[in-house]
């Protein structure tokens, strides 16, 4: 008997523990807009514009931007169109053997940070930016 307690306390915990941890991750947070408008290479801004590399370091302030390590390559996927008093920014997501962990990540930095080495593409399509485009995980 106290042992079916004990094992029904420690499962509801163990429930209890396991959705919290769910709902914890699941929570995505709105962030200040970066800019009202990018250029893409489509609508979709699924084509890369260019290639950069890292002049510096750059360590991201907050979930909407990435890090930067010097001479690391830097896809270019959207600029941001600046806006008045605000600084130039672009997205894109790093590429390193080094730091393989960091690939695939989409996010945000200044422009003034990298030098465009090669364009994909010079045609852009000027779109309006979305809250969804400055949402952080």
């Amino acid at each position: 008997m106290i042992l079916s307690v004990l094992d029904s306390k420690m499962i509801y915990s163990l429930v209890l523990f396991l959705v919290l941890g769910l709902l914890q991750k699941s929570v995505a947070v709105q962030m200040d807009k970066l800019g009202d408008y990018k250029l893409c290479g489509d609508p979709e801004c699924s084509y890369v514009l260019s290639m950069a590399t890292a002049l510096d370091d750059f360590i991201a302030p907050d979930c909407r931007f990435i890090n930067m390590k010097k001479e690391q390559m830097v896809y270019v996927y959207s600029k941001l169109v600046p806006e008045e008093g605000a600084g130039v920014f672009w997205s894109g997501s790093v590429y390193s053997e080094r730091y393989v962990d960091q690939m695939g990540i989409i996010g945000y930095f200044p422009a003034t940070m990298v030098n465009e080495t090669y364009k994909f593409r010079e045609d852009t399509v000027k779109i309006p930016t979305t809250d969804t485009d400055f949402y952080c995980h």
